[in-house]
């Protein structure tokens, strides 16, 4: 329902400096002056005043505040939004978060703030699903994708798309329904094609670019791999900057998997160690290996160690040619131990246990320079919004094998409508109420 005042703490509910109780609704302003020592009828929108909140049954001051008005439709929600700033103890916030509720507000649901901002027109669902990135984002590189989307970048990396298929399905539509129309371009095959292959190109940049935005929002899932004792634990120690592993001098110390994550000036590392690949009549290693040869299938970038130490082997030579053709890196770790290590063609040389780490870290970054690049144009955000811009790119690719057989236009229309919807759906123009349901209720109490 959007005609009645919803409230909830807006801050974390823990011992703190200060702690938000937010109401947004028709009623929020006469609760609020209930509630407040001053009036807040004749307070002026995006104002702040200092008082105390009243217990209006017992009249004893329950907190002094700060209290924010904030007039419709200028809002977060488009409603008349009120911001209670007290003493963040918990006792005190729920206790005023009691007396709105017993003036007549509602508890709000997770996320219904954000939800009204968007069924009121102040959002898109692009981005209110922003907002819930710029929460959970612990990397500048997530936050700036976030900031993004709350600017409406989407938005406008969409339409541009969604006005084109319409101009090409309204052609089509007055060529059918008033083919007497003199003003009405004459369509034909020949003349949609193009457009429609024009069209697909500019998609399937988008889908490019969404690509790099995801490995940006996500990280890359990095796997370190190698023989036993060639020093992958101490590497992933090294890059954690904390002892995440054991590391001894006995082979085979590692027989799971361990992991954790770093964040480096152009992208996000998830770091697995992985038990050394030999063989060995070991079941508990070989569980191990198996674990590790699972990662490495769904890896992104591999970290291939060797030991300089050590001459190669069959099995530094297996590993090599199973990595093949991957997104790696050949690290040859030890190079205190062997200095010729440096001359190695195509390696990064390192020592891991003293933490020299840097070159490394230095071709990591430069490997993904592209991808940070790419935060300065906008990009898709999430998997929902890019398997609809998939699901729109299949049907305009299904529209132009059909006008490359020569089918009728009325035909193509359909796939064109489905290309459509798909896109209007991504900034929620089209958007079932499940899917709704779905994703405000990821969102906190107070958002």
């Amino acid at each position: 329902m959007l005609n009645d005042t919803i409230a909830a703490i807006s801050t974390a509910l823990q011992d703190g400096a200060i702690s938000v109780i937010r109401i947004s609704g028709p009623d929020s302003l006469a609760i609020a002056g209930r509630l407040f020592s001053r009036r807040v009828d004749d307070q002026p929108t995006h104002t702040v005043r200092y008082g105390y909140i009243i217990d209006p049954i017992s009249k004893e001051a329950v907190d002094e505040v700060l209290l924010t008005v904030f007039r419709a439709p200028k809002t977060f929600t488009r409603e008349d939004v009120v911001e209670i700033s007290g003493h963040g103890g918990r006792y005190i916030t729920r206790r005023i978060l009691a007396l709105v509720l017993a003036e007549g507000a509602r508890l709000a649901d997770p996320g219904e703030f954000t939800r009204r901002a968007f069924l009121n027109g102040r959002i898109d669902l692009t981005q209110a699903e922003a907002v819930m990135d710029m929460i959970d984002a612990d990397s500048s590189q997530q936050a700036q994708l976030a900031i993004q989307g709350i600017r409406g970048s989407i938005r406008r990396l969409i339409e541009p798309l969604s006005e084109a298929l319409l101009n090409i399905i309204a052609n089509i539509e007055v060529n059918i329904d008033y083919p007497e129309y003199e003003d009405a371009e004459q369509l034909t095959w020949e003349s949609v094609l193009p457009q429609a292959r024009s069209w697909l190109i500019r998609m399937d940049e988008i889908l490019q670019r969404a690509e790099s935005g995801r490995i940006m929002k996500k990280g890359v899932k990095t796997v370190i791999l190698g023989k036993p004792n060639v020093g992958k634990s101490s590497l992933l120690n090294a890059l954690l900057e904390e002892d995440k592993a054991i590391v001894t001098e006995i082979a085979g110390t590692t027989r799971d998997l361990v992991e954790g994550e770093i964040h480096l000036r152009n992208v996000t590392l998830h770091l697995i160690d992985t038990a050394g690949i030999h063989q060995t009549e070991d079941r508990v290693e070989q569980i191990g290996i198996e674990r590790s040869m699972k990662a490495l299938e769904e890896a992104e970038l591999i970290l291939i160690v060797l030991d300089a130490s050590r001459p190669q082997d069959d099995e530094d030579r297996r590993l090599l040619d199973l990595t093949e053709g991957r997104n790696r890196i050949v690290v040859i770790n030890k190079k205190d131990l062997a200095p010729q290590a440096e001359d190695r063609s195509g390696t990064i040389s390192i020592c891991a246990a003293q933490n020299q780490i840097e070159p490394l870290i230095d071709q990591i970054n430069q490997r993904y320079e592209h991808h940070h690049a790419m935060l300065e144009l906008p990009s898709l955000a999430n998997e929902r919004q890019i398997a609809l811009a998939r699901q729109a790119r299949q049907s305009m690719a299904q529209a132009v094998n059909a006008l490359q057989d020569g089918a009728e236009l009325d035909l193509v229309t359909i796939d064109l409508q489905a290309a459509y919807m798909a896109l209007k759906e991504i900034v929620g123009e089209a958007s079932r109420e499940d899917l709704l349901d779905a994703l405000f209720s990821k969102f906190c109490l107070g958002k």
